[in-house]
């Protein structure tokens, strides 16, 4: 039977699994009414309806964290506020761990918990027992319990979205196939289903599965993948306790969920099967794939030795049912950079249902707002690149992406599958030096660099890694003599046209208006003072520009600048990333190296700091700019990539009269830290203020025109001492090893959380940095006058707070 459409709405979402029906829900509750909501089958049709409907709320992040809450607290009270029952239950969960790393991962995650506000025991084997009396505990060394954990009922939970939606005026229309896109100047416009055109202000992409297909469609790149997802249902178990809290054996890939006196086993196994290579079935809904007994036979033997009594129970279901997963186990959300009103919600990795409360709201606030509501940077669809949307690439880290869920998330782990995508030109010359490789925006990156007859292999750790003496080497090597770097995956823009400057001047805090040569280190701020950006931007000429920035910003560059750009302005933006390779070369003796290899005067008087000049090197003529990251003198050097190879060789053969040793990116953020120099997306977002950052010497209020967030940094100096500061911290210990996430206190209350930590070497204990927040203003009065702690594995330790680095706070060695 036809469905009477709508011609328009205000705004269109396309799928109608839980995601979308949260989206539609939280879109009425900003006052939307104008929602249409199609649905090709029936809602819930996709995934929604085989989910295991688990609501944990601690997740890798705290943002992810407080999501995954919010979700939470809106299924226990839907049901009173639509009538539709959702059967969520906080019934709690708990983790165990069976080897020391795996405690020491759960035990950070305690850590955090205390920063978001969740309650989180850690618990011992016989305590882990009582909770759950069916345990073998023999191999347990300890767990954790987070008693407001839940789950739900994923069809109901769906359907109160959906009533509440339709309480709120957004109509939801089931049985309408959306067809294609419609657009019109760079953006969605509408879309054409089998039974009419909608046109819309915005367009919503939920669909699940075929979200990357549809958003082919219109252009749009939504990287994921479907994959077999198992899990087993028993027959009824007299001797199951009703109410256990939800069980994870992460060690064995299983997850144990107690449901009306059956329990449900599921799995999140290494090696998954990717599924739909050719596309999902035109006819799949409400449907369910072959069993695969072989495939799930070590899991079935390991759920049987945490519950032993499951080698006498009977199955009742053996289910497979595809999900979708992305290439880094994060969701997909936001405006899409290459259409304009297009968003998207999808990929959500089998945490749809636990996600889409949060997900859900986020997306609602960011369509209303026009802009992240808050930082999102770990979900945002910007992240990606066109390679990633490949089916080959896809199909393969699809294999690994589903089991790493549960597999230990060490710090510096690094996939292993569909590697070797993106390969610097001096990637052989690296490799015989022993380097071994990270893959970051699909990057092949030297980490560290194994010392002959040493394997060049990770050994994993919490604590300190098989790498920690090789870091050490290269740091000192940095600091008292010469190290080289590649870092050819600096993401580089060429700004150019007449209306060069007067546009970078509008996007950029601090003023480019300088002499050719000469480099400005700036931010990009939106117009709430948040920071959208961090580069450095050399005058190459008049009417062009060199903007550098770092390596997993190149899609979110581009599309802040297209944004920006007024229509009529005449200017051009060229991504030349793949054009140059970046050989840099810092220390003390950087200055003796390269005047070997160049008769250009490499004086302080000569080549000042933060200028940049084409000088001839070996055979190439390069561009040298002496600018840091490390806090020591030195050359980024931009050349052409066919000459790179010979350069290199020329700067090790000139620098081996100092000890001259490659460094890797490991070395490179131990070098910065000590230096409190902000990495992007981990210490500054654009949640982050450039002033709260501590980053208001790199904007000129003073300049004509004025820049895109400078009302709101004026308000905010007005308003005094700022609440909220970045703050450096040094641990007195040398022995603790922090990285992200950690609690931060002062005088015993919880004022804030680390963004970023590493040991520094020539400090000799870890540096942290992170946001404080303090009612009455982060002052250095404040700060000298509050004993401060952070936690790193339910243990505190007394750390020593900054606003300077910590490493030559005068940068006396920087500009020498």
């Amino acid at each position: 039977m036809t469905k009477q459409l709508p011609t328009s709405a205000q705004v269109v979402i396309v799928g109608g699994g839980v995601i979308g029906c949260s989206v539609a829900y939280h879109l009425t509750k900003l006052g939307f009414t104008d929602v249409v909501l199609l649905e090709r089958r029936q809602l819930t049709c996709g995934t929604t309806w085989h989910a295991a409907g688990l609501v944990p709320t601690l997740r890798a992040t705290y943002n992810m964290s407080m999501l995954a809450n919010y979700s939470a607290t809106l299924y226990e009270q839907l049901e009173a506020e639509t009538g539709q029952a959702t059967g969520f239950v906080r019934n709690g969960s708990l983790t165990i761990a069976t080897n020391k790393e795996r405690l020491a991962e759960l035990k950070r995650g305690a850590s955090m918990a205390k920063v978001a506000g969740f309650p989180c025991d850690v618990i011992s084997p016989d305590q882990a027992k009582e909770l759950w009396p069916l345990m073998n505990v023999d191999d347990v060394l300890g767990a954790i319990h987070l008693p407001m954990d839940g789950m739900t009922s994923p069809v109901d939970v769906t359907q109160a979205l959906a009533k509440g939606a339709r309480l709120g005026g957004a109509k939801i229309i089931e049985g309408v196939k959306v067809l294609d896109m419609k657009t019109h100047d760079a953006k969605a416009v509408g879309v054409i289903t089998e039974q009419g055109d909608i046109d819309a202000e915005y367009v919503v992409n939920c669909s699940g599965m075929w979200a990357r297909e549809f958003g082919k469609k219109a252009g749009v790149n939504v990287p994921l993948h479907a994959a077999e997802h198992f899990y087993v249902v028993t027959e009824n178990m007299p001797d199951l306790t009703r109410g256990l809290p939800t069980l994870r054996d992460m060690d064995g890939y299983c997850y144990y969920k107690e449901d009306a006196g059956k329990l449900l086993v599921g799995m999140f196994e290494p090696h998954a099967k990717p599924w739909g290579m050719k596309g999902i079935p035109e006819d799949f809904f409400f449907d369910a794939l072959p069993d695969d007994f072989e495939h799930l036979e070590p899991y079935l033997e390991a759920a049987m030795h945490r519950l032993p009594i499951l080698e006498r129970t009977g199955l009742q279901l053996f289910f497979n049912g595809p999900e979708s997963f992305t290439p880094d186990d994060r969701y997909h959300l936001g405006e899409a950079p290459e259409l304009r009103n297009y968003f998207v919600a999808a990929g959500f990795n089998s945490v749809g249902i636990q996600s889409a409360g949060g997900a859900g709201k986020m997306l609602a606030e960011w369509i209303h707002k026009g802009h992240a509501p808050q930082d999102l940077w770990d979900v945002d669809i910007r992240r990606n690149l066109p390679f990633q949307g490949t089916q080959k690439y896809l199909e393969e880290r699809t294999t690994e992406s589903l089991g790493l869920l549960y597999e230990t998330h060490f710090p510096f782990k690094q996939y292993k599958t569909a590697r070797g995508v993106r390969r610097s030109v001096l990637h052989e010359q690296l490799k015989a030096q022993g380097a071994v490789f990270g893959s970051e925006n699909g990057w092949e990156r030297a980490n560290w660099f194994a010392r002959a007859g040493q394997k060049p292999e990770y050994e994993l750790s919490f604590g300190r890694q098989n790498w920690f003496d090789n870091n050490r080497e290269e740091h000192e090597a940095v600091r008292t003599s010469v190290g080289v770097i590649d870092q050819s995956s600096f993401c580089k823009y060429q700004i150019e046209g007449p209306d060069a400057e007067m546009l970078l001047n509008r996007i950029c805090s601090n003023n480019v208006s300088v002499a050719v040569g000469k480099m400005v280190y700036t931010q990009w701020l939106n117009e709430r003072g948040g920071i959208e950006a961090d580069v450095t931007v050399t005058r190459l000429a008049q009417e062009r520009y060199l903007v550098v920035s770092g390596v997993a910003c190149q899609t979110r560059d581009m599309d802040w600048l297209r944004r920006n750009k007024p229509a009529d302005a005449m200017v051009v933006f060229t991504d030349v990333t793949s054009a140059y390779a970046v050989v840099t070369v810092m220390g003390p003796k950087s200055r003796e190296t390269l005047s070997k290899l160049t008769g250009a005067d490499l004086s302080h008087e000569s080549f000042a700091f933060a200028t940049s000049q084409e000088i001839e090197m070996g055979y190439a003529v390069v561009r040298a700019s002496r600018i840091t990251y490390v806090g020591e003198l030195g050359w980024e050097l931009y050349i052409p990539t066919e000459y790179a190879p010979s350069v290199y060789d020329l700067v090790m053969e000139a620098g081996e009269e100092f000890a001259i040793k490659p460094y890797g990116y490991h070395t490179m953020n131990s070098l910065r830290m000590e230096k409190c120099y902000r990495h992007w997306g981990h210490d500054i977002t654009d949640d982050d203020t450039a002033l709260e950052a501590g980053l208001g010497f790199a904007s000129d209020f003073d300049k004509e025109g004025g820049f895109i967030g400078k009302e709101a940094l004026l308000a905010q100096k007005a308003k005094g001492s700022l609440k909220k500061r970045f703050i450096a911290f040094l641990f007195e210990n040398p022995e603790p090893l922090c990285y992200h996430e950690e609690p931060i206190y002062a005088n015993g209350k919880i004022v804030g959380r680390t963004t970023a930590g590493m040991f520094g070497h020539t400090v000799g204990a870890t540096v942290a940095m992170g946001y404080v927040e303090h009612v009455e203003g982060v002052t250095k009065e404040w700060l000298d006058n509050t004993n401060f702690e952070i936690e790193v594995e339910c243990e505190r330790y007394s750390v020593k707070p900054s606003l300077r680095s910590f490493y030559d706070p005068a940068m006396e060695k920087i500009k020498c």
